[in-house]
Protein backbone atom coordinates (compact mmCIF):
# COMPACT_ATOMS: atom_id res chain seq x y z
CA UNK A 1 0.00 0.00 0.00
CA UNK A 2 1.47 3.21 -1.45
CA UNK A 3 1.24 6.89 1.43
CA UNK A 4 1.45 10.54 -0.03
CA UNK A 5 1.04 13.09 2.29
CA UNK A 6 2.78 16.34 2.62
CA UNK A 7 4.89 16.59 5.38
CA UNK A 8 3.57 20.50 6.17
CA UNK A 9 0.57 22.18 4.35
CA UNK A 10 1.78 24.24 1.36
CA UNK A 11 3.56 27.55 2.88
CA UNK A 12 2.24 29.49 -0.17
CA UNK A 13 -1.33 29.47 1.23
CA UNK A 14 -0.12 30.50 4.34
CA UNK A 15 -1.23 34.11 5.51
CA UNK A 16 1.32 36.51 6.33
CA UNK A 17 2.29 40.47 6.15
CA UNK A 18 4.33 42.19 3.61
CA UNK A 19 7.59 40.82 2.62
CA UNK A 20 10.44 41.95 4.92
CA UNK A 21 12.21 45.03 4.02
CA UNK A 22 15.52 43.17 3.54
CA UNK A 23 13.68 40.81 0.50
CA UNK A 24 12.25 43.80 -0.60
CA UNK A 25 15.50 45.99 -0.76
CA UNK A 26 18.32 43.38 -2.48
CA UNK A 27 16.41 40.88 -3.94
CA UNK A 28 18.09 41.77 -7.49
CA UNK A 29 20.91 43.94 -7.23
CA UNK A 30 22.11 43.73 -10.93
CA UNK A 31 25.99 43.64 -9.99
CA UNK A 32 25.95 40.50 -8.05
CA UNK A 33 26.29 36.79 -9.40
CA UNK A 34 23.84 34.44 -7.59
CA UNK A 35 25.57 33.31 -5.00
CA UNK A 36 27.12 37.16 -4.20
CA UNK A 37 23.16 37.81 -4.20
CA UNK A 38 22.46 35.44 -1.45
CA UNK A 39 25.14 36.75 0.78
CA UNK A 40 24.00 40.20 0.95
CA UNK A 41 20.41 39.00 1.41
CA UNK A 42 21.45 36.55 4.94
CA UNK A 43 24.23 40.15 5.57
CA UNK A 44 20.64 41.87 5.56
CA UNK A 45 18.28 39.27 7.07
CA UNK A 46 20.81 38.93 10.15
CA UNK A 47 20.86 42.65 10.52
CA UNK A 48 17.21 43.11 10.67
CA UNK A 49 16.69 40.39 12.66
CA UNK A 50 19.04 41.75 15.43
CA UNK A 51 21.60 39.39 17.27
CA UNK A 52 19.16 37.75 19.75
CA UNK A 53 16.59 36.73 16.90
CA UNK A 54 16.00 32.67 16.76
CA UNK A 55 16.84 31.09 13.63
CA UNK A 56 16.13 27.65 12.13
CA UNK A 57 19.77 26.52 12.63
CA UNK A 58 19.21 24.60 16.22
CA UNK A 59 20.39 25.81 19.37
CA UNK A 60 21.34 29.27 17.48
CA UNK A 61 20.22 32.86 17.36
CA UNK A 62 21.22 35.45 14.70
CA UNK A 63 24.57 35.93 16.68
CA UNK A 64 25.78 32.48 16.34
CA UNK A 65 24.89 32.09 12.86
CA UNK A 66 26.77 35.08 12.00
CA UNK A 67 29.72 33.76 14.29
CA UNK A 68 29.61 30.48 12.15
CA UNK A 69 29.66 32.60 9.19
CA UNK A 70 32.55 34.38 9.74
CA UNK A 71 34.30 31.55 11.36
CA UNK A 72 34.20 29.61 8.38
CA UNK A 73 35.88 31.86 6.07
CA UNK A 74 38.01 33.37 8.40
CA UNK A 75 39.67 30.70 10.21
CA UNK A 76 40.72 28.21 8.49
CA UNK A 77 41.89 26.66 11.57
CA UNK A 78 38.60 25.41 12.70
CA UNK A 79 36.66 25.77 9.58
CA UNK A 80 37.61 21.59 9.17
CA UNK A 81 35.18 20.76 12.29
CA UNK A 82 32.27 22.43 10.95
CA UNK A 83 32.21 18.57 9.23
CA UNK A 84 34.26 16.31 11.02
CA UNK A 85 33.19 15.61 13.71
CA UNK A 86 36.60 14.67 15.64
CA UNK A 87 37.38 18.49 15.29
CA UNK A 88 34.04 20.04 16.18
CA UNK A 89 34.54 20.57 19.73
CA UNK A 90 37.51 22.88 19.00
CA UNK A 91 35.39 24.86 15.91
CA UNK A 92 32.60 25.47 18.38
CA UNK A 93 35.38 27.05 21.17
CA UNK A 94 36.00 28.93 18.25
CA UNK A 95 32.85 30.08 16.79
CA UNK A 96 31.71 30.92 20.76
CA UNK A 97 34.79 33.47 21.18
CA UNK A 98 34.09 35.00 18.35
CA UNK A 99 30.33 35.46 18.50
CA UNK A 100 31.52 37.05 22.77
CA UNK A 101 34.04 38.98 21.64
CA UNK A 102 33.34 40.40 18.36
CA UNK A 103 30.12 42.79 18.38
CA UNK A 104 27.20 41.47 16.32
CA UNK A 105 26.99 44.23 13.72
CA UNK A 106 30.68 44.02 13.00
CA UNK A 107 30.56 40.29 12.24
CA UNK A 108 27.33 40.79 9.66
CA UNK A 109 30.04 43.46 7.90
CA UNK A 110 32.44 41.06 7.73
CA UNK A 111 30.69 38.49 6.53
CA UNK A 112 28.97 40.93 4.01
CA UNK A 113 33.10 41.44 2.60
CA UNK A 114 33.34 38.01 1.96
CA UNK A 115 36.39 36.13 2.39
CA UNK A 116 40.16 37.61 2.96
CA UNK A 117 42.91 36.75 0.14
CA UNK A 118 44.42 34.41 2.62
CA UNK A 119 41.14 32.19 2.71
CA UNK A 120 40.39 28.79 0.73
CA UNK A 121 37.42 30.54 0.16
CA UNK A 122 38.97 33.46 -1.97
CA UNK A 123 40.27 31.09 -4.39
CA UNK A 124 38.12 32.09 -7.86
CA UNK A 125 35.42 29.15 -8.18
CA UNK A 126 35.18 27.70 -4.88
CA UNK A 127 32.36 30.57 -3.84
CA UNK A 128 30.27 28.65 -6.45
CA UNK A 129 30.93 25.42 -5.13
CA UNK A 130 30.92 25.97 -1.22
CA UNK A 131 28.47 28.64 -0.65
CA UNK A 132 25.23 28.49 -2.55
CA UNK A 133 23.75 25.85 -0.71
CA UNK A 134 25.36 27.13 2.57
CA UNK A 135 24.00 31.12 1.93
CA UNK A 136 20.91 29.88 0.75
CA UNK A 137 20.14 27.81 3.85
CA UNK A 138 21.42 30.06 6.19
CA UNK A 139 18.96 33.04 4.79
CA UNK A 140 16.03 30.69 4.94
CA UNK A 141 17.37 29.68 8.71
CA UNK A 142 16.67 33.52 9.75
CA UNK A 143 13.38 34.09 7.36
CA UNK A 144 11.79 31.32 8.70
CA UNK A 145 12.07 31.82 11.91
CA UNK A 146 9.93 35.20 12.01
CA UNK A 147 6.57 34.95 12.22
CA UNK A 148 4.90 35.46 8.43
CA UNK A 149 7.57 34.27 6.84
CA UNK A 150 6.31 32.83 2.96
CA UNK A 151 8.59 31.55 0.62
CA UNK A 152 10.43 33.40 -1.80
CA UNK A 153 11.32 33.10 -5.69
CA UNK A 154 14.72 32.21 -6.37
CA UNK A 155 16.82 33.15 -9.87
CA UNK A 156 17.48 30.01 -11.84
CA UNK A 157 20.81 30.47 -11.61
CA UNK A 158 21.08 29.95 -8.11
CA UNK A 159 17.91 26.62 -8.57
CA UNK A 160 20.84 25.20 -10.83
CA UNK A 161 23.72 25.61 -8.54
CA UNK A 162 22.08 24.60 -5.54
CA UNK A 163 20.64 21.39 -7.34
CA UNK A 164 24.33 20.82 -8.26
CA UNK A 165 25.38 20.91 -5.03
CA UNK A 166 22.52 19.08 -3.07
CA UNK A 167 24.33 16.00 -3.26
CA UNK A 168 25.65 16.79 -0.14
CA UNK A 169 22.32 15.19 0.95
CA UNK A 170 24.23 11.91 0.48
CA UNK A 171 26.59 12.89 3.33
CA UNK A 172 23.68 14.57 5.77
CA UNK A 173 21.07 11.35 5.41
CA UNK A 174 23.84 8.43 5.18
CA UNK A 175 22.17 6.98 8.07
CA UNK A 176 18.27 7.00 7.51
CA UNK A 177 17.23 3.52 7.09
CA UNK A 178 15.30 3.67 3.50
CA UNK A 179 16.38 4.77 0.41
CA UNK A 180 15.92 8.25 -0.33
CA UNK A 181 15.24 10.17 -3.91
CA UNK A 182 14.60 13.65 -4.25
CA UNK A 183 12.28 14.82 -7.09
CA UNK A 184 11.86 18.44 -8.61
CA UNK A 185 8.43 19.83 -10.19
CA UNK A 186 10.71 19.48 -13.66
CA UNK A 187 10.44 15.83 -12.90
CA UNK A 188 14.58 15.51 -12.38
CA UNK A 189 15.43 13.00 -9.62
CA UNK A 190 18.45 12.45 -7.45
CA UNK A 191 18.96 9.07 -5.75
CA UNK A 192 20.47 10.13 -2.33
CA UNK A 193 20.46 7.41 -0.39
CA UNK A 194 19.77 3.41 -1.31
CA UNK A 195 22.36 0.99 -1.99
CA UNK A 196 21.64 -1.88 0.30
CA UNK A 197 18.46 -0.76 1.55
CA UNK A 198 16.23 -1.97 -0.81
CA UNK A 199 14.27 -4.43 1.44
CA UNK A 200 13.32 -1.67 3.64
CA UNK A 201 11.68 0.53 1.35
CA UNK A 202 12.37 3.49 -0.50
CA UNK A 203 10.85 7.24 -0.64
CA UNK A 204 10.35 9.84 -3.39
CA UNK A 205 10.56 13.30 -1.55
CA UNK A 206 9.32 15.90 -3.76
CA UNK A 207 9.69 20.07 -3.81
CA UNK A 208 11.36 22.75 -5.54
CA UNK A 209 15.20 22.79 -5.62
CA UNK A 210 15.22 25.10 -2.40
CA UNK A 211 12.69 23.32 -0.65
CA UNK A 212 14.44 19.74 -0.92
CA UNK A 213 17.90 21.50 0.37
CA UNK A 214 16.15 22.98 3.36
CA UNK A 215 14.83 19.18 3.92
CA UNK A 216 17.89 17.48 3.38
CA UNK A 217 19.76 19.76 5.66
CA UNK A 218 17.24 19.19 8.66
CA UNK A 219 14.75 21.53 8.16
CA UNK A 220 11.89 19.24 7.88
CA UNK A 221 9.25 21.31 9.34
CA UNK A 222 9.18 24.61 7.54
CA UNK A 223 10.53 22.59 4.54
CA UNK A 224 7.65 22.77 1.73
CA UNK A 225 7.81 18.85 0.08
CA UNK A 226 5.72 16.00 -0.10
CA UNK A 227 6.90 12.31 0.32
CA UNK A 228 5.54 9.41 -1.56
CA UNK A 229 6.36 6.03 -1.28
CA UNK A 230 6.14 2.58 0.98
CA UNK A 231 4.27 2.88 4.55
CA UNK A 232 6.05 1.54 6.10
CA UNK A 233 9.50 3.54 4.41
CA UNK A 234 7.92 6.93 4.94
CA UNK A 235 7.11 5.85 8.35
CA UNK A 236 10.47 5.41 9.09
CA UNK A 237 11.96 8.03 7.59
CA UNK A 238 9.86 11.10 9.03
CA UNK A 239 10.54 9.14 12.34
CA UNK A 240 14.29 9.33 11.57
CA UNK A 241 16.64 11.96 12.75
CA UNK A 242 19.20 14.34 10.99
CA UNK A 243 20.92 17.80 10.54
CA UNK A 244 23.85 19.80 9.31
Amino acid sequence: MGLDIPTIPDPRLIPGPSRPLYDRAMSNPEEAGPVRRERLLLAAALEEAGPEAATRCAGWDARDLAAHLVVRERRPDAAPGVLLPPLSRYTERVRTRTARSVPFGRLVERFRQGPPKFSPFAVPGVDEIANAVEFFVHHEDVRRARPGWEPRDISPELEELIWRRIRIARFVLRKVPVGVTLVQPDGRTLRVTGRGRGDRGAVRVHGPVGELALWALGRRDVAGVRLTGDTGAVKRLTEAGWSL
